[in-house]
């Protein structure tokens, strides 16, 4: 097994373009728009977020609403345009919902810095879809996932539209950018992670095998699945129990049910949902 490299330096942030789709204009140097009421409220609320310029529709928007009730405030002072300059901005077919925030790029997370998190780890072997890794990230909040460990090189910018497929998630899941995958999958069985390889040719997932375990779930890009050397680098091998005629799924629905099965274990033997609230 290869040893853990030492003292290596802290990667710049990655510049991207202001929507994420060609022909849109590029935003300064190391920042990107977000847009949507949801992606844009939890950038408002998330204290790591630096942002510079704020462009709403109508002074009361709900992202705007969120924000104050969150107690975190809007850190710069609200714009209001007209529609169609998000339009022309962010693009036609870009979903603003009357919302648009310029903010800096997420500081990259060591990976050690986010084990210290709870949860299972997800680590993606080059899937490159930035809305794919939006609604992955979004499983990963809603399953309590510590992280997302991604190969650097190999997976999107930090986007509008990776952020808006995430609902918010993007600043509540940490994206773990590494430069070797296999290297990173040896860090995470170090740290008490039990690798698995999410893929056809072995075992059936079952969450309930991993009693006291912490697993590290590595899926690989649609069509090609996990490269030969990142198969070899997992613990073992698992697939998903599918009864039916597909013999596959999207990777973002794979790793929502992959999630689940792992987390099920842990669920109340009673599950009830809250009472709706009357409007008051």
């Amino acid at each position: 097994m290869r040893q853990p490299r030492h003292g290596r330096p802290a990667r710049r942030p990655r510049v991207s373009s202001a929507g994420g789709r060609e022909g849109a204009p590029s935003a300064p140097a190391g920042t990107c728009w977000l847009f949507g009421t949801h992606a844009v409220a939890a950038a408002l609320n998330n204290p790591r977020r630096v942002y510079e310029r704020l462009l709403v529709t109508e002074e009361n928007h709900p992202a705007l609403e969120e924000a104050t009730r969150s107690g975190r405030g809007v850190r710069v002072a609200p714009e209001l345009v007209q529609r169609q300059r998000l339009d022309d901005l962010l693009g036609p077919d870009a979903v603003h919902q009357g919302v648009a925030l310029l903010a800096r790029v997420l500081p990259p997370m060591p990976l050690d810095e986010a084990l210290e998190r709870p949860g299972p780890v997800l680590v993606l072997d080059q899937v490159t879809d930035p809305r794919n890794i939006g609604a992955i990230l979004r499983s990963a909040a809603a399953f309590g996932a510590a992280c997302l460990v991604v190969q650097d090189r190999n997976a999107p910018e930090e986007t509008a539209v990776l952020a808006k497929a995430a609902s918010g998630a993007l600043e509540t899941v940490p994206m773990v950018r590494e430069v070797n995958l296999s290297r990173a999958i040896e860090q995470l069985q170090k740290s008490g992670c039990w690798t698995v390889g999410l893929d056809a040719g072995g075992t059936t997932l079952d969450g309930t095998s991993f009693d006291g375990r912490r697993v590290a779930l590595v899926l690989g890009a649609e069509g090609k699945g996990l490269r030969r050397l990142t198969r070899e680098s997992c613990d073992e091998i698992a697939g998903l129990y599918m009864p039916g005629e597909m013999e596959s799924l999207n990777v973002s629905v794979a790793a929502a049910v992959g999630l689940y099965e792992l987390v099920r274990r842990g669920m109340p033997s009673a599950y009830q949902k809250a009472a709706a609230k009357k409007p008051t």
